[in-house]
């Protein structure tokens, strides 16, 4: 098992390094839902999938910064 896991582990490194850059925060939200749905019952490949989602929105999220709408919009001037 040990074998296994470290073989996709360099594997995985490997692919790293030449991901084009389009899939920011992708590898490391997959590497981190992965082993978050082994651990949660043997879904590593479910956990990985949305790993990967949520990580390459939040890097997105990180790069477009937005304006908050809540509680932003000027006040009135009071006479």
């Amino acid at each position: 098992m040990n074998r296994i896991f470290g073989c996709a582990l360099a594997a995985i490194s490997l692919l790293a390094v030449t991901v084009p850059a389009d899939a920011k925060g992708c590898i490391k939200g997959a590497l981190v839902g992965g082993a978050t749905g082994h651990l949660a019952g043997h879904h590593g490949a479910l956990g990985a999938a949305a790993g990967c989602v949520i990580g390459h929105h939040e890097a997105n999220k990180r790069n477009n910064p937005q304006p908050s709408t809540t509680g932003s919009a000027p006040q009135p001037a009071r006479k």
